[in-house]
């Protein structure tokens, strides 16, 4: 009978030590997979800030040679922007039914761009972040001024007439190399015009185009 007993303390003794040699070996794999679990999450919350649109990150305080795409962005990430008034330069804004140009001092983005779908930078596009109230409210009333001499034009009865002040008023503020990369639409909607009004303006008068026989 003791052989017995012994025999079974003897078993169970040895099972039980298998059993506590199981645990480090256990508790090891569970912090290796917690450890690859965090690194996980971490490496998924990296990819997520790289994926967030240009809108979602810090904003520079000067905006200059970017894409148009990257420059729609960030006219409607809700900032207000000004037109560089150092230099030439500007941009037209493409609305749903319009476009409106905003030339050097005006203010771009903000609630006034909210529709805007498309932009054309005009010259060598600088855009700056106001740095005070005052400066933005100035900003303000230049872009509404520029709105205003648009619609001077805009106020002309006949659609020639319109095309060719809206392209006068470009040519006394840029050369004719810029001018002639402003699409014909955009001159078009600037003013309430059809696209063919405004390529017939561009033509020098008095040049005509004449095709010789071989």
């Amino acid at each position: 009978m003791d052989g017995e007993k012994q025999q079974r303390y003897s078993v169970a003794l040895s099972d039980a030590l298998q059993a506590l040699d199981s645990v480090p070996v256990i508790e090891s794999q569970a912090i290796k997979s917690q450890a690859i679990k965090s690194q996980t999450i971490k490496s998924q919350a990296l990819s997520r800030s790289q994926s967030l649109p240009q809108a979602a990150r810090p904003l520079p305080t000067i905006i200059e040679g970017v894409s148009t795409e990257n420059l729609l962005d960030y006219i409607q990430s809700g900032q207000v922007w000004v037109v560089n008034s150092r230099q030439r330069n500007g941009v037209i804004l493409c609305k749903p039914f319009h476009t409106e140009f905003a030339g050097p001092g005006a203010a771009v983005g903000g609630h006034l761009d909210a529709d805007c779908q498309a932009v054309i930078p005009v010259g060598k596009l600088s855009l700056l972040r106001p740095t005070s109230h005052q400066e933005r409210q100035n900003a303000y009333l230049i872009r509404r001024q520029w709105i205003k001499l648009t619609q001077q034009v805009t106020d002309k009865s006949t659609p020639p007439r319109r095309a060719q002040l809206i392209l006068n008023q470009f040519e006394t503020y840029f050369d004719q190399e810029t001018i002639a990369r402003i699409p014909d639409e955009a001159f078009a909607a600037m003013v309430g015009v059809l696209p063919y009004t405004i390529r017939t303006a561009r033509r020098t008068p008095g040049r005509l185009t004449v095709r010789m026989k071989g």
